[in-house]
């Protein structure tokens, strides 16, 4: 079938005055899980053009603040709540990231998202890898910019890496549960991955302490 571009749910969001049609998924998919709570302090990783950053910024209210990182600038928010940097998610350091949140002084993120896709080729298994390479770099940054006990949504295309993902991010939080919501097209390939508590404390079976970090890449997913 052609896709289709103005379909139920990008009338909705032209509508109802979101970004994009993505500010559903992300409902659906909090609204399931109930992941971001009023006072949160959110990291949205790609956050162009700024439909999460809307539907997060309503949720944390006037206690909470919402940080977007894209490589592209997007038309500011009307609400003190969002922060947004222009740059590379591989290249800003944690301490800017966190600074950004002021006037709030937060160690981490109760809650990590990312929507980031990569600028696609046609070529099914070069985007899924492509794919995969953003949800790694997401969860090497969770390690440090995400709270233990905190909570990730992040967007990949499937393909023969996607089990192999699911288990990393088995790895660091307590609950992982894909989803894909409503709003996603028929026709895409993109799947949710929500990652709930985030892990602390100890290797298991070991003694080795560690900030919940997933395990190594595998060496696969380097090419």
């Amino acid at each position: 079938m052609p896709r289709q571009l103005h379909d139920h749910w990008f009338k909705e969001a032209k509508r109802e005055g979101w970004r994009s049609r993505a500010y559903y998924k992300l409902k659906a998919i909090d609204e399931k899980r109930r992941l971001i709570r009023a006072g949160d302090a959110v990291l949205d990783c790609g956050c162009a053009p700024g439909s999460w950053l809307q539907y997060a910024e309503a949720i944390v209210g006037d206690d909470g603040v919402v940080v977007g990182i894209d490589l592209q600038e997007i038309p500011p928010l009307p609400s003190g709540q969002v922060r947004r940097i222009v740059g590379d998610l591989r290249e800003i350091e944690d301490d800017r990231i966190l600074a950004v949140a002021e006037p709030r002084r937060i160690e981490a993120f109760d809650v990590m998202l990312s929507d980031m896709a990569p600028n696609t080729t046609g070529h099914r298994d070069t985007d899924h890898l492509r794919s995969l390479d953003l949800c790694n770099l997401v969860l090497d940054r969770g390690t440090t910019l995400l709270r233990e006990g905190g909570h990730l949504v992040m967007k990949v295309f499937e393909g023969s890496g996607y089990p192999e993902l699911v288990e990393r991010t088995k790895a660091m939080f307590e609950v992982v549960r894909p989803m894909r919501p409503p709003a996603s097209r028929n026709v895409s390939r993109e799947m949710f991955i929500v990652g709930m508590k985030r892990k602390g404390g100890v290797k298991p079976g070991t003694n080795e302490p560690v900030a919940g970090g997933p395990p190594p890449v595998p060496d696969a997913w380097s090419n």
